[in-house]
């Protein structure tokens, strides 16, 4: 079954080494004859990694091991009649990571001592997610967002589900019951429960009850939010938007939001008018970097150097990356010398480079940008803006 890709399954391919570490991505169809053709082209790439393998060394009884679950992928006749526009299959001992993409990916099978993730950064990059908040005095609901999926983050027992239960425990002897636990977003995420106090509940306006409603709802937010710095948008009814405003602590929540019932909004609905309001902002955050990067070209805080990006991504140096995802640059690179080695074509024991310094870069808490070949600093496949 496939999984769902987001930032704690890259997380996962990101720690796994071993030998061989089997990447393969290929474009799939939903419809017409090419969904046929599909599981014949994957074979050709399990038989090319097959072969990579073979040729780096590997036993056939390992490889063949290595291999049976992309084999019984291939024989699933479901399986291709259910795909997206994209297919990642990483294979290791005792390992199979299964995803269904939901963008186009150029077909590539890369064997290796650590999976290439490099075409899936753009899918889980932290800098183009988001939240909604979809207000209503019944349901309330909040959305992880990013540009291809949304997932509903579960509410039930950090805030109040209705403005009535709101009221009900906002007495001063009261407690509410929800709890300092962990709620889980859908896809894998994970957030805070956290413990409330009631409140004064001598109002007699409809509004105010809201006000304090929309606090709790709030205060029950910042456990989710406080360590974030994703754009956050809301959804609701014209009259309850500036109530919600006013009752709002978290520092990015944005000027626009979606107006109208979003209990009567599909979340693809939901999820496209979200992403209108948001995109110019994560637009922006590229722009100023590969702004910067003009303005330090010279000063040495930036580099197009290949080596040097390299060894500085694995030295907690790169502040931010910005790589072509349409090309490999084949070489090694040893940590105790810290030299990196560049060649023409790929050669045993060799890794992509431009890969390495991408995985670098995320463990170290970096920004990664994958650009399309025109779209890179200097034409050249990477540059990097750095720490020191």
């Amino acid at each position: 079954m496939a999984e769902l890709l987001n930032v704690e399954s890259l997380k996962t391919l990101l720690k796994e080494h071993g030998q061989p570490c089997v990447s393969i991505f290929m474009p799939t169809h939903r419809k017409g004859k090419e969904v046929e053709q599909d599981p014949i082209r994957f074979k050709n790439l399990l038989h090319e990694a097959t072969k990579s393998a073979l040729d780096q060394g590997f036993r056939l009884s390992e490889v063949k091991e290595l291999m049976e679950p992309a084999e019984r992928l291939l024989a699933d006749s479901y399986n291709w009649r259910h795909q997206d526009a994209g297919l990642a299959i990483f294979l290791a001992p005792q390992k199979f990571h299964f995803y269904r993409l939901p963008v186009e990916v150029e077909e590539l099978a890369l064997v290796s001592h650590r999976f290439h993730i490099k075409p899936l950064i753009p899918l889980v990059s932290l800098d183009g997610h988001f939240f909604i908040l979809a207000l209503s005095q019944k349901y309330p609901r909040l959305f992880h967002g990013s540009r291809y999926r949304l997932d509903e983050v579960e509410l039930k027992e950090i805030v109040p589900q209705s403005l009535e239960e709101a009221l009900r425990f906002d007495e001063p002897e009261k407690q509410t019951q929800f709890h300092t636990e962990t709620a889980e977003i859908k896809g894998g995420r994970r957030a805070a429960i956290f413990h409330t106090q009631g409140g004064d509940t001598d109002t007699a306006r409809h509004k105010k009850d809201i006000l304090r409603y929309f606090q709790m709802i709030d205060r029950g937010l910042q456990r989710i939010l406080g360590p974030e710095h994703s754009p956050l948008v809301i959804a609701g009814v014209e009259y309850l938007l500036p109530i919600y405003r006013q009752a709002n602590s978290y520092p990015y929540l944005m000027d626009e939001s979606i107006v109208g019932n979003p209990e009567e909004m599909g979340e693809d609905d939901l999820h496209h008018r979200a992403w209108e309001i948001v995109q110019p902002c994560f637009q922006k955050s590229q722009k100023e970097a590969l702004s910067l990067y003009q303005q330090l070209r010279h000063s040495g805080r930036a580099s197009h150097d290949l080596q040097e990006i390299v060894a500085a991504s694995h030295n907690d140096r790169v502040d931010v990356l910005f790589v072509t995802s349409q090309l490999q640059k084949w070489g090694t690179f040893d940590p105790e010398s810290n030299k990196v080695s560049v060649h023409q074509k790929m050669e045993p024991g060799d890794e992509d480079l431009l890969d390495l310094a991408a995985v670098q870069t995320l463990l170290h808490r970096g920004k990664v940008y994958v650009l399309r070949p025109e779209d890179m600093p200097d034409h050249s496949p990477v540059a990097a803006l750095f720490r020191f």
